[in-house]
């Protein structure tokens, strides 16, 4: 009998995963899961399909509310299923209102503990759920949703605060850190936020206990959350494998998001009949033991419960794995890896060079970190200009037979921490436009070496100090030309040795580019490719613009593809590039840029 019923469970929840969303387009449909049939207002013992509506009406009123009568059963693989209808609506649990809540829940604390106010500095207030780590590098975070730490309005990189600004608008002495990443859509409405200048600790306000693993809900379950709101209150399963339809608000819309439901415990009825209200979105529910003390083990993440004319009281609440994976995200705190941030390795063909040297009007412009101009990251080091508020140059190193292959799947542009971010172009600039945000040193070419320090190369790639803007279409026509596969021809048609390339690479800045949102932009580019073949150095120099001598015809034609010479790029950029790198150049171009010809494959690189 168990195994029949665990069949029919998880035959049922592939229903809901594959079949639910066609409920949902009804607009009167709000939800779609599996529980207990209820039979004059109480649960029975029979699973069914279990839908939810915003209004209940007769057969004949339907038309008018502009809905379809939903089917007395659905046969699932082959077993007639019973189906529910039950009128609630959902929304998500942000919108704050004026409650009694305890003081410290509302105020700045440090350290700072899941169960307390934190929010974007352009959302009301959440709750923390729990202190979670990067599952590649280690770095603590905060979890809670997407609509607390990132909201609408809110972008990647920006500032988190806690308490959120409902509770405290002193935003500067708030700050608890930045939004790095979050997720709205079928595997939830989650976030994480780093901890900066503040302590944490693990353990659950009010509760006593810190999350240790993470479980999946069944029907029956007993569960308790701390939330900034309403505190420590206590629920029932009463949902699972659910999808449910929310809205959230202009420019986002409703989204449908995997869940389960969770209803009042009535042997811990809470103050005023409400387990959740608004401001407690982000709370973790934890399980209860059988003896009735909260567990160590996470049921879900708290996001919405009821709309205000529902009939019944209830919450919802994302499943954590699915979460956890999507946010990239663990509980368990690897031991933070130390990569030295080597940078740029100019030894690294085996025949030294360097790395270009600013003219003294660029080095007055150029950002410093350590006494430095050079800012280094993993695999590739960079020139940051001040007043273009992008890098002078860019240089990598590509060790071709050790390339892996790492999805790029959930990783932020992000600003550099290291640096003022008066000095960055973040996502203000690409955000409902046409621009590209391109990168200088490609991602693909840095993912070698030992697996953890790829992936840290991985994620340094997306600093926006190492993206330019570029146009879709300027994109696309480089796309079709060569520009994208520079690096890989030089290995593929050339005798590297040790199939090693070091890159150098950046914008051209010119006083007459385009200003778009207060920002002029780069509209030619530059690259340098150098490698050794029999021990001895060679260097290669291109630029992609649409034409080489009349820059007032640019925007008129195709951009394309030029070879140049590692001069014509230092005259264009104004800075100087190592001596041995230059000797390197020893292609000779026709003097007249007018017999230039564009290239038109790969065949026609001189290497």
């Amino acid at each position: 009998m168990a195994k029949k019923t665990n069949d029919l469970q998880a035959s049922l929840r592939r229903f809901v995963r594959t079949k639910g969303a066609d409920y949902l387009r009804d607009p009167n449909v709000s939800s779609i899961g599996i529980g207990y049939k209820v039979v004059d207002g109480k649960p029975t013992n029979e699973i069914a399909v279990q839908f939810t509506v915003r209004q209940k009406a007769a057969p004949e009123a339907l038309g008018a509310l502009g809905t379809s009568l939903l089917p007395e059963t659905i046969e699932v693989d082959g077993v007639p299923v019973p189906t529910d209808v039950l009128q609630r609506d959902y929304r998500i649990d942000f919108h704050v209102v004026e409650e009694p809540v305890s003081s410290v829940r509302k105020t700045r604390i440090d350290p700072v503990v899941p169960g307390v106010s934190v929010g974007h500095v352009r959302v009301s207030a959440g709750t923390i759920g729990c202190v979670v780590y990067d599952r590649v590098d280690g770095t603590p975070y905060t979890l809670s949703n997407w609509h607390v730490l990132h909201g609408p309005q809110g972008a990647l990189g920006e500032d988190v605060v806690q308490p959120g600004v409902h509770d405290d608008n002193r935003t500067d002495r708030n700050r608890l850190g930045r939004l790095v990443r979050s997720h709205l859509g079928a595997a939830g409405d989650c976030a994480i936020a780093t901890v900066e200048g503040r302590g944490f600790e693990p353990e659950i306000l009010d509760l006593g206990v810190a999350v240790d693993k993470l479980g999946e809900p069944e029907l029956g379950d007993k569960v308790v959350k701390s939330g900034r709101t309403t505190a420590v209150t206590h629920g029932v399963v009463r949902r699972v494998d659910t999808l449910a339809k929310i809205d959230y608000g202009p420019g986002v819309g409703q989204r449908q998001i995997g869940c389960f439901e969770i209803g009042p415990d009535p042997s811990h009825p809470a103050a005023d009949g409400e387990i959740s209200m608004g401001g407690d979105s982000g709370a973790a529910w934890m399980f209860k033991a059988s003896n009735g003390k909260t567990g160590k083990t996470m049921a879900g993440l708290h996001f919405a419960g009821e709309a205000g004319d529902s009939p019944d009281e209830h919450a919802l609440a994302c499943l954590p794995a699915s979460v956890f994976e999507k946010l990239d995200i663990t509980l368990d705190r690897p031991k933070k890896l130390e990569v030295a941030l080597a940078g740029f390795d100019g030894d690294f063909l085996g025949v030294p060079v360097g790395v270009p040297e600013l003219g003294q009007e660029a080095r007055a412009d150029a950002v410093e970190l350590n006494g430095s101009t050079v800012i280094d990251y993993t695999h590739f080091s960079l020139a940051q200009s001040k007043s273009r508020r992008f890098a002078f140059w860019v240089a990598w190193n590509i060790d071709g037979g050790g390339l892996k292959k790492i999805n790029r799947s959930g990783i932020p542009f992000l600003l550099d921490p290291r640096i003022p971010g008066e000095f960055q172009i973040g996502d203000e600039l690409y955000r409902d436009n046409r621009l590209d945000r391109g990168h200088l040193a490609r991602r693909a070419d840095l993912l070698w070496g030992p697996k953890a320090v790829a992936e840290r190369a991985n994620k340094d790639s997306f600093f926006f100090t190492n993206i330019t803007p570029q146009m879709d279409d300027f994109n696309q026509s480089a796309r079709r030309g060569l520009w994208g596969r520079l690096e890989d021809a030089v290995l593929e048609d050339a005798d590297v040795d040790d199939l090693k390339v070091s890159v150098y690479g950046g914008p051209v800045f010119r006083s007459d580019d385009r200003v778009f949102r207060g920002v002029p932009l780069p509209r030619e580019y530059w690259k340098v490719l150098a490698f050794a073949s029999a021990g001895e150095l060679k260097a290669r120099a291109f630029v992609l613009t649409q034409n080489l001598d009349q820059l007032e015809s640019l925007e008129l034609d195709e951009f394309r593809v030029f070879q140049v010479a590692l001069g014509e790029v230092e005259e264009r950029c104004g800075f100087t590039f190592p001596a041995a790198l230059k000797a390197a150049d020893t292609l000779v171009l026709p003097e007249s840029l007018e017999e230039r010809a564009p290239l038109e494959g790969l065949s026609d690189i001189q290497w």
